[in-house]
This record gives C-alpha cells, sequence and structure tokens, in this order.
C-alpha cells in the first residue's frame, strides 16, 4: 500500500483500529482534532487532588458476560479491574419533599459491571502503547476529504496553529460521531444524499447527556447498608451510582435526567448547587462534605456533539453501518460505536466496529 490509511478520530475505536493495522504491517497515520486520545473516554482527578483517585466522566462500565472483544482485549493488556460496587440497598426518589424510598434488590438482579482500576483511561492508554510513535497527530481537525481523478485520496486538516496540511491516504477510516462528520467534513465528490441523510439523523451517544462526580474521602453510604445506586423522577441526576475507587476514597457519579438545554440555561455553578442539594435528600448531610466535585457536559463539547444532540432522546437510537457511499464506496469506511449494531453505544461497539473496518482494508490489499 503505497499511501497510509488515514484514520480520524483518537477515540477507542481510531486507536484500536491504528493498532490493529499496525500489527498487520499496514500503514496509517491517525488524525485527532482534540489535545489529547479518548475522544468520550475522559478519566480525571479532583483539582489539585489526584490522591483521591480518578473517576470517569465518559463510559464506566463493560460487561465480561457478553462483551467479548473488550473482555479478551482486556486480559490481552493485562489491565486491572474491579466488579462495580452494588451491597446495600438502593433509593428510589419519586416525589418532592417526601424521603426516598429504600429498596433491596434481589442477589444478581443484573449482569455484573466490571471497572477499570484508574479509569477506562487505563484502557485507552494501553492500547495507545500498542501503536508506534509518531503515528497519532493530535490538534489535527479534519475539514475536508477529496477524491482526485485518478483515485487518490487528500485528507486537508487544520492544525492547532492554524496551518493547514494535506494528507495524501490509501483508504480513509471515520472513527467520528456521524454528525460530527456530516456537519464538519466536506467532501469532493459529495457524500450521496442517502449516506448524507443517515450520518446526520443518527445522534450521537452520550452527546446530550452530562456527568457528575461528587468525591469523598470514604464511600460513607456503605456504612448505612447503601448501595450507592439511586433513581430519581425529581433530579437532578436521574439515576446515581457509586463511583469509588477499588480502595481509598468514596464516590458518587449521576446522569442527569435534566435536559441540556435546561443545564445551559442555568450554568455549571447552579447545576452542581442541584447535585449536592440532591445527594443530600438522598444519602444525608454527609453528602455535604465534598472533596472534589468534576462535571462534564458532553452536549457543550463541540467535538461530540451537534446542536441537534441538545434535544433529549426519547428511545434508545438505532445504530448501524451506514448506507453504501457511491464513488466513495471501499475508500472511506465508517467505525466508532454508533456504526455497530449489536453494541452500539458501548465500549464493545467501538472495538467491534474497528475490527470490522480493518477487516475491510485487510480485504483491499
Amino acid at each position: 500500500m503505497k499511501n497510509p490509511v488515514v484514520i480520524v478520530g483518537a477515540g477507542l475505536s481510531g486507536l484500536r483500529a491504528a493498532s490493529l493495522l499496525a500489527a498487520h504491517g499496514i500503514p496509517c497515520r491517525v488524525l485527532e482534532a482534540r489535545e489529547r486520545i479518548g475522544g468520550r473516554v475522559l478519566s480525571t482527578s479532583g483539582p489539585n487532588r489526584a490522591d483521591l483517585g480518578k473517576f470517569d466522566l465518559g463510559p464506566t462500565w463493560f460487561w465480561p458476560e457478553y462483551e467479548s472483544a473488550i473482555t479478551g482485549l482486556v486480559k490481552e493488556l493485562n489491565l486491572e479491574t474491579f466488579v462495580q460496587y452494588t451491597k446495600g440497598a438502593m433509593l428510589s426518589e419519586r416525589f418532592q419533599n417526601e424521603p426516598p424510598e429504600r429498596h433491596v434488590l434481589p442477589e444478581n438482579a443484573g449482569a455484573r459491571s466490571i471497572r477499570f482500576i484508574g479509569g477506562v483511561q487505563s484502557l485507552i492508554d494501553a492500547v495507545a502503547d500498542t501503536i508506534p510513535s509518531g503515528i497519532v497527530e493530535l490538534g489535527t481537525r479534519v475539514t475536508a476529504i477529496r477524491q482526485e481523478e485518478a483515485g487518490v485520496i487528500t485528507v486537508e486538516a487544520v492544525l492547532a496553529d492554524g496551518e493547514t496540511t494535506n494528507v495524501t491516504a490509501s483508504a480513509v477510516i471515520l472513527a467520528l460521531p456521524p454528525r460530527i462528520v456530516a456537519r464538519h467534513i466536506e467532501f469532493s465528490p459529495s457524500l450521496p444524499a442517502d449516506l448524507m441523510t443517515d450520518l446526520a439523523g443518527k445522534p450521537t451517544w452520550m452527546a446530550g447527556q452530562a456527568k457528575a462526580v461528587a468525591i469523598y474521602d470514604r464511600p460513607f453510604w456503605r456504612e448505612s447498608e447503601l448501595s450507592g445506586f439511586a433513581s430519581s423522577w425529581v433530579g437532578p441526576l436521574q439515576e446515581i451510582h457509586d463511583a469509588s475507587p477499588k480502595t481509598g476514597s468514596g464516590a458518587l457519579f449521576g446522569f442527569f435526567g435534566m435536559p441540556a438545554r435546561t443545564r445551559r440555561e442555568l450554568g455549571e455553578d447552579k447545576v452542581l448547587n442541584l447535585v449536592i442539594d440532591q445527594l443530600v435528600r438522598l444519602f444525608g448531610t454527609s453528602a455535604q462534605n465534598v472533596k472534589a466535585i468534576l462535571y462534564k457536559d458532553w452536549a457543550e463539547d463541540s467535538e461530540t456533539a451537534v446542536e441537534e444532540d441538545l434535544d433529549p432522546l426519547r428511545d434508545f437510537p438505532s445504530y448501524d453501518q451506514p448506507p453504501k457511499a457511491g464513488v466513495w464506496e471501499k475508500k472511506i469506511i465508517f467505525a466508532g460505536t454508533e456504526t455497530n449494531s449489536p453494541f452500539g453505544g458501548h465500549l464493545e461497539g467501538a472495538l467491534q466496529s474497528a475490527e470490522q473496518a480493518v477487516f475491510e482494508i485487510i480485504k483491499l490489499n
């Protein structure tokens, strides 16, 4: 292959594709708009409190009972994991100004959720370590992809300093949310109309969501025989889980029921004040003793969300491969969790889509 395969996006799918291509001796380059790898994976510490541990503001779990690709990769990379804490009662907050209900769920009520020591970023870093140095280029935003008459592909990107660079490619793997592709990358010749409609209509997983993590010196709720799991019809958090590391500090994280537009109107400070108020309602006054609080509103992340993603999802999206790409067939290959039907929205879907994309590239050689 004279020219490299260009992978757009250094999230889990893009990095795994690069790792697999490198293992097959196929040259590639990964172009990433952000100044970090990981995409929607984001594991971080509290400000000036790295001693409390790392916490996931993006995906958190995987399920070995059902997900073979990530389970095999975790074993291959020798990553350390632990089981999500679920021991004790859950809380249900149904009505404003009424105390939460306490419920003891049956043992083994659901599949075991597995977490990474050090957060999901440990998976990202381990995959990146399998890629030869110099392949991943950060601060490189792809803005256009052109196919010349001879079939040569040129990928145009803007660097962090504003300069433009052109990369010649044999094929392109788009490991980005479909809506980001439709909104921010220009194609010449244009993609077929039905393909553009499909990309623009496919909601980006997590794009309308936000996560908050309240960090404590210990998981105090366990002393009251609570699991840390709570559901709420009051909000602002709709679903809460124990986010504590395997040992040491304690943490609670929650997904918001509050729509993205409401979060934007209120602003981060007011939103987080409402979060602490809710945690106090549910778990008592000890919840006021926050050592740090983390917040990530993915709807405000321009590398993840477009304006349409501010509208709340009413159903689980239907994820699968986009339609045929016309003159771009075999030149552009789509990857990312939104392109995987069985596990769309999961880390497993990102990995399976990367494996499928590399399989398609190998068939071209």
